[in-house]
């Protein structure tokens, strides 16, 4: 099982794209009239200094990420079985899969990066060898209430994102015994709750544009699930202020392949390895009877697709008031069943939420994924 996979902001590197602006010069001219900027100049000789700023960063990897697959598809003729990418990689994914077209892309990401670029007071660091549970207890017991996990790169490697005070308080807490604290050079709280301004005013301007289905399926960071064909919008713009769940994903895509008797192949695009290692780190620390645990759906148990019409007003209204009731009935903790997967000690983490802006779903704890609401019966 072929996966390409697309990194995001960290992976970028002065002289990245060297070998790839000659041979798309159409494709690298129009990337420049679209930012205003030559993209070349930026990426590989960068003489103002702004490739580590963020508004510049992410349009400078979208465009490399972007070349790089062309290139990889010009040389190889099968198409891959799945996509996926590291918070802004997921905007190539998503090309890949032919969503939207390559100056689309670029729109976005250069709306997306300017928003981000505008936020202050944040800061991130990355925390190694400490479990999710770990950090979560640490943190409570320290009241650093204004902290959130941003990302779940490996199991071991979890991203902190936060008030730029609290995240600096956190730092002796985590350099303790086997635990090592990284600060990230980050100007804002990325992918935490302190993104929501950025997200709403994003997701206004995701509205002014549509989206085709995947035909490629296509991981998605907020779920750690491949996209349904729809929610496209809604999962890029909830992506800002969401936890990036790249290791659950690649978990799942493990999973995947080890239930149809396969093995999951990886291959990165853009420059770099970021990737590759963080893939390599969890499958090193992923056990068979972890995978074994994931429910994978088979073709005659997943659920129908939704599609544009089901996701109209009647659809969102009616998944609505399922979260409605759901949260009026249950509460965090409720111990249900998988009415189509055969997937034992499932209890409910959060409180159901409207995922994608059209799924009734709740997360469960053990899974470390959703469920949609009406694949459950509560026991």
């Amino acid at each position: 099982m072929k996966v390409l996979i697309f990194p995001g902001q960290g992976s970028q590197a002065k002289g990245m794209g060297k070998e790839l602006f000659d041979h798309f010069k159409e494709l690298t001219e129009r990337a420049s009239d679209v930012l205003g900027y030559s993209i070349r100049e930026l990426c590989l000789e960068d003489p103002r200094s702004e490739l580590n700023n963020t508004g510049f960063t992410q349009p400078a990897l979208y465009v490399v990420n972007a070349l790089s697959h062309y290139k990889y598809r010009e040389e190889q003729a099968s198409a891959p079985d799945y996509v996926a990418g590291h918070s802004l990689g997921e905007y190539n994914a998503l090309l890949a899969a032919e969503c939207f077209d390559f100056v689309t892309g670029l729109k976005l990401v250069k709306r997306r990066g300017e928003l981000m670029a505008q936020v202050s007071n944040g800061a991130m660091a990355a925390i190694l060898n400490a479990s999710r549970e770990d950090i979560e207890r640490i943190l409570e017991e320290n009241g650093l209430t204004n902290v959130d996990l941003a990302n779940y790169n490996t199991p071991s490697q979890i991203v902190i994102s936060g008030l730029a005070a609290e995240i600096a308080r956190a730092e002796p807490l985590f350099t303790q015994g086997r635990m090592r604290y990284y600060p990230l050079n980050t100007s804002g709280a990325f992918h935490s709750r302190f993104m929501r301004p950025v997200k709403e005013e994003f997701a206004g301007f995701l509205n002014t544009f549509s989206f085709a289905k995947p035909k490629i399926p296509v991981i998605s960071n907020v779920s750690a699930r491949p996209y349904d064909g729809a929610g496209i919008a809604e999962g890029l713009a909830g992506q800002i202020a969401s936890t990036v769940r790249w290791s659950e994903s690649v978990q799942y895509l493990l999973a995947l392949a080890a239930d149809r008797g396969d093995d999951a192949v990886f291959e990165e695009m853009g420059h770099g390895d970021v990737l590759s290692r963080l893939v390599h780190t969890v499958k090193q620390q992923t056990s068979p009877s972890e995978l074994s645990a994931i429910a994978v759906p088979t073709k005659a148990t997943r659920p129908p697709a939704v599609t544009d019409t089901e996701g109209g007003p009647a659809g969102l209204a009616s998944a609505a008031e399922k979260v409605e009731a759901w949260n009026r009935r249950y509460g965090i903790g409720t111990k249900v069943r998988s009415k189509v997967v055969n997937y034992p000690a499932l209890e409910t983490r959060t409180q159901a939420i409207l995922l994608f802006g059209h799924r009734a779903a709740v997360y469960m704890k053990g899974y470390n994924g959703y469920f949609d609401l009406d694949e459950l019966a509560v026991l």
